[in-house]
């Protein structure tokens, strides 16, 4: 949070504040208005970048090897009503294999591992769509962890120092990558713990070329197994709310199996819970005839 200050001061801190809440987009204060050369900007993003590398773990956070975790996810519709609340676990292997099985059934399970994926519901096992597939391949490649493990060391990959702003209440600097498909990925990294406080996407659509900016908002961090994890995400799409995440549970390094990303693992998990959903519906039916 803000340091406190003289009084005198105290109403223009709340005029920035107040306009923090509502915009992503950095401006620069006091000492930062000094221009950069594109390489003391570059040079400047990049440990900006590092010492966001070091507060979330370092090493440790580096070399990661799978994640497993918990929570309730609430998902909403175009309008940004609310369209459904469920409980999860997931596991992964970072960052081209991930696993989501709903809570406490298991019923309905996504498994997505490079360019595959399965889906299991109450139809059995099939083939994940060519959309979900695009989405998850997409949702990779704007991963903040992602970024911050592999993708800034991709050829190509520009960095510019942004400025500083107040980002939710904390004094953050701005930090801004394009890849080489020219999304352009802005990052809030507060001053005071060097975590991400919030990440902004920009693309356009190859064929509308209309602008599609995808923000997420970053809190709660708790220190689990050495790397500072956020709790809760959010995420918003062209100013929609499109999900949020409160996570009750995180583990790292917990020796998750490649099996668990795999068709044949579905499969197996089908062959058990097809023959609950066979037998309650036979039992459903059985008590209906009871009754004519």
């Amino acid at each position: 949070m803000i340091a406190r200050i003289a009084v005198t001061r105290a109403i223009a801190s709340t005029l920035l504040l107040v306009c923090a809440c509502f915009t992503a987009a950095p401006r620069a204060l006091g000492q930062d208005e000094t221009v950069l050369l594109p390489e003391q900007s570059a040079a400047k993003a990049k440990a900006i970048l590092q010492q966001a590398i070091d507060a979330l773990g370092g090493p440790v956070y580096l070399n990661v090897h799978d994640v497993t975790c918990e929570g309730r996810l609430s998902q909403f519709g175009h309008s940004g009503e609310l369209n459904g609340f469920g409980h999860f676990v997931d596991y992964a292997q970072p960052p081209l294999k991930d696993r989501t099985e709903n809570l406490p059934k298991r019923n309905i399970i996504s498994v997505f591992n490079g360019d595959k994926g399965w889906e299991l519901d109450r139809g059995g096992v099939s083939e994940a769509t060519i959309t979900d597939l695009a989405t998850f391949q997409e949702d990779t490649k704007k991963d903040i962890d992602n970024i911050l493990r592999s993708r800034i060391h991709e050829p190509g990959m520009i960095f510019r120092y942004a400025g500083l702003d107040v980002v939710d209440y904390q004094e953050s600097d701005w930090v801004e990558l394009v890849d080489s498909d020219n999304r352009t990925f802005r990052i809030a990294i507060a001053r005071n713990t060097h975590l991400p406080v919030r990440k902004v996407v920009d693309t356009r659509n190859a064929n509308t070329r209309m602008r599609n900016e995808e923000i997420e908002y970053y809190s709660n961090y708790h220190p689990i197994n050495g790397i500072q994890t956020p709790y809760q995400i959010t995420r918003e799409r062209n100013g929609i709310k499109v999900y949020q995440v409160f996570f009750d549970k995180y583990e790292y390094n917990t020796s998750v199996p490649d099996s668990l990303f795999t068709k044949e693992s579905l499969d197996e998990r089908w062959e058990k819970v097809g023959k609950k959903d066979k037998k309650s519906k036979n039992n459903s039916s059985n008590k209906n005839n009871d009754k004519n």
